[in-house]
């Protein structure tokens, strides 16, 4: 997958600046995700097309999705599936505003953005699993590579990317001596189990009982509720498309 970076940040991010984000989380994706996953992408800078058109434009799309760099959140700018939204050309958009209001570096969420693209390039993927609550019941998770983990981050030379989640981790059942994400960070003395999250983290899922998708972080996680809030207010992100898009009447749930 070559993924098409358009930088929409009018100045406020060089180009030399974001070709050394874009050579680490090249790097990340050819040598942490790629060797545990099976298959990658590769980011590369491009220039706006057509003189005169709008921002988010399908025609910017020069290989196989589009990522978009921005300043400010626009929330007609966020889309998640996208047989709807650009008739299946997959794209997101990086908002510097919102890794700002929560602390985090803006080549963090390039990473996270990326490696989801690549995960799931239409956003339409689930994976059946436990329900958080109730790990009797039969729920469908998003298929998210970063967000269980996402308030985790490492550094490849001198850019920092996202923790991200490996294959084990969507399956039912522990395996011994198996690992849940690449940092492998403890929490609370144990390593991430599967279907679960981290403190900072957080996971989406759609209930079949309800009709409904939810999301889950553990309780009195303030760094997950911040980062939920944030979403909220600013009306974005994958969640807020598949809620509100399952409460359309007549759309077809993805």
């Amino acid at each position: 997958m070559i993924i098409s970076v358009i930088n929409l940040t009018e100045g406020s991010l060089t180009d030399a600046q974001i070709q050394s984000a874009i050579r680490a989380v090249n790097r990340q994706v050819r040598e942490d995700f790629a060797p545990y996953w099976g298959f990658g992408g590769v980011l590369r800078l491009e220039g706006k097309t057509g003189r005169g058109r709008g921002g988010i434009d399908p025609a910017d799309m020069r290989g196989d999705a589009i990522l978009y760099l921005r300043n400010e959140v626009r929330v007609s700018d966020t889309a998640g599936f996208h047989d709807k939204w650009f008739y299946g050309i997959p794209y997101c958009v990086v908002y510097r505003e919102l890794s700002d209001r929560l602390n985090e570096a803006w080549t963090v969420t390039l990473s996270h953005e990326t490696l989801e693209l690549i995960g799931d390039a239409e956003a339409n993927l689930l994976v059946q699993g436990p329900h958080p609550k109730h790990p009797s019941r039969k729920v469908f998770h998003w298929f998210e590579m970063c967000d269980a983990v996402q308030d985790e981050s490492y550094v490849i030379d001198g850019i920092g990317v996202s923790n991200f989640v490996l294959p084990l981790y969507f399956t039912a059942s522990a395996e011994h001596g198996g690992r849940n994400d690449f940092l492998g960070t403890r929490a609370e003395g144990r390593t991430l189990r599967s279907f679960s999250v981290n403190p900072g983290g957080y996971i989406g899922y759609f209930d079949p009982k309800t009709g409904t998708d939810q999301n889950y972080s553990t309780p009195g996680d303030k760094r997950s509720a911040l980062r939920l809030a944030v979403k909220r207010r600013l009306n974005i992100g994958r969640g807020m498309l598949r809620k509100r898009r399952s409460r359309r009447k007549g759309d077809r749930l993805l």
